[in-house]
């Protein structure tokens, strides 16, 4: 099926013959749908802390940040805005002259409320000779959001959202999710030494400009937080991209006859985070940011879930080392089994038949293995992706994040546990990537290759078929031990389109 070429080409993107037959077959037989053993909900798979539990954890943190062990903030930043412009590239190519659905007239009514007008405002007049009041008093609205969107223009529509302008700040200033990040960085992710390590995954046709912005804006940032700040960048590697497929599952080829290959989504990430050399490693998004004076919730609440995790794997470590000892007494091993299912969710239905080496080797086997501690928000919207209990392909259950297309629809108690779901997965994660002895794990080894997607798309008027890798923080993660804390709605605050801006913890 592969020509001479097709092997070429296929070699330089660092993909093996045997990795497009694997996928191939993937299309054909499908993923399977995730069996749910239970909604996660407080007291079963859900941690709610007291006050005082909350201020341990705290503590726990402080303590952690003075070990000289390295600590990071791993943010994916690759993507493009233009999802977030969605709205305005429709009115723009619509023939409109004037806003008429409610998303339009918002925006235009509190244009100047964006922390990008005034470089807006100098667009139009270099564009147009008009300021932006000027263009919509004269009806040229569609000017206004061409002047927004354009590479002519403020080019937003194509930049990532990591360099746009999302907060007004002191002095007519603003600032972009690249310096929310790294103030944020600063506030709970320094170590014993103030050097604060961010790793962000970008597009390689952004990378100058990221490098800009981070030469223009670093010094100004170590000198306010006192810190030392070392800014890495990676991108995602192409040998993770997938093969896509016509709708009878043989490969589909452009108009040269070149095979196409397609980003396989998030999940492609586990490559970078593999590389990353810090025992704890902070995930989230770019576009879940707030201004500095609505900042305290989330840095709080950042140092409770990572000072939570790493008590988890200081217990974790102990047990693992009482084992490699020899320790495996039933007086021993009992605690170690009731940590394993009542504190980090773990369960089996055949611990009662197995004999003291067979126990043994459970419990060495669930807990020797990646941490994260995934904050969790309560569902005040439509249910969805979120906290589950669900089985694994060994026949335990644990805690994962699943999203809607994982769950068999026209199962209806599938749904039923689906659309029960009392938090949703606000991607706010805390992981541990070292072993018991300090050696790092090799993340690769617990992703549950079962878990990828399939999606439609389009390419030159044609339907195909898309291969997506298990999610990151999905089935990439899906062998990890996994707890889940409630923490506030306030420390989820995502821009997903432009008038999310608008919105009072973005003002």
């Amino acid at each position: 099926m592969l020509s001479t070429s097709d092997l070429t080409f296929i070699e330089k993107k660092g993909i093996t013959a045997e990795m497009i037959d694997a996928q191939l077959k993937r299309f054909e037989v499908g993923f399977p749908f995730l069996k749910i053993n239970a909604v996660a909900t407080i007291g079963n798979g859900i941690k709610a802390f007291s006050p005082e539990e909350t201020a341990a954890c705290v503590k726990a943190w402080s303590d952690f940040q003075q070990t000289g062990k390295a600590i990071e903030k791993f943010v994916p930043a690759s993507g493009a805005a233009s999802r977030m412009f969605k709205n305005m590239f429709a009115f723009a190519s619509s023939g409109k002259d004037a806003p008429t659905t409610d998303f339009e007239k918002e925006y235009f009514e509190n244009i100047t409320k964006f922390a990008f007008y005034a470089d807006l405002n100098n667009a139009c007049r270099k564009l147009y000779r008009s300021n932006v009041q000027e263009l919509m008093s004269a009806g040229r609205y569609v000017d206004v959001v061409k002047a927004m969107l354009e590479p002519e223009g403020l080019n937003y529509g194509f930049l990532p959202k990591a360099l746009l302008k999302f907060h007004k700040t002191t002095g007519g200033n603003a600032h972009t999710p690249l310096e929310e990040h790294l103030e944020e960085g600063a506030q709970y992710a320094a170590d014993k030494n103030r050097k604060v390590n961010l790793h962000f995954t970008v597009s390689p046709e952004h990378k100058a400009e990221f490098e800009k912005l981070l030469t223009a804006k670093l010094p100004i940032y170590e000198q306010v937080w006192g810190v030392k700040y070392n800014v890495t960048m990676s991108e995602q590697k192409s040998s993770t991209d997938t093969i896509a497929v016509n709708m009878d599952n043989t490969p589909y080829r452009e108009p040269n006859g070149e095979l196409l290959f397609r980003p396989a989504g998030h999940g492609a990430l586990i490559e970078n985070l593999n590389e990353r050399e810090a025992a704890v490693v902070f995930i989230k998004n770019i576009d879940n940011v707030v201004p500095s004076k609505f900042r305290a919730t989330t840095t709080k609440y950042k140092r409770v879930i990572a000072g939570y995790l790493v008590e988890i794997q200081a217990k974790v470590a102990a047990m693992l080392q009482k084992i490699e000892a020899g320790e495996c007494t039933e007086k021993e091993l009992k605690p170690m089994l009731a940590y394993l299912e009542n504190e980090l969710s773990i369960h089996s239905d055949k611990t009662a038949e197995m004999d003291k080496e067979q126990l043994c080797a459970y419990i060495k086997a669930k807990l020797n293995r990646p941490i994260r501690v995934c904050g969790v928000v309560k569902n005040e919207g439509e249910p969805g992706g979120g906290p589950y209990l669900a089985y694994n392909p060994d026949g335990t259950y644990s805690p994962q994040i699943l999203e809607s297309a994982q769950i068999d629809s026209s199962n209806p108690d599938a749904v039923a546990l689906m659309n029960s779901g009392t938090h949703f997965n606000p991607v706010d994660l805390v992981c541990y990537l070292k072993d018991y002895k300090g050696e790092k794990f090799n993340l690769k080894e617990f992703v549950d290759l079962d878990t990828g997607l399939i999606s439609m798309k389009s390419k030159n008027g044609v339907d195909i078929k898309a291969l997506e890798l298990p999610g990151l923080w999905n089935g990439s993660m899906s062998d990890w031990i996994t707890v889940f804390v409630e923490v506030p709605i306030e420390t989820f605050n995502p821009v997903k389109t432009v008038n999310d801006l608008l919105r009072p913890e973005h003002q």
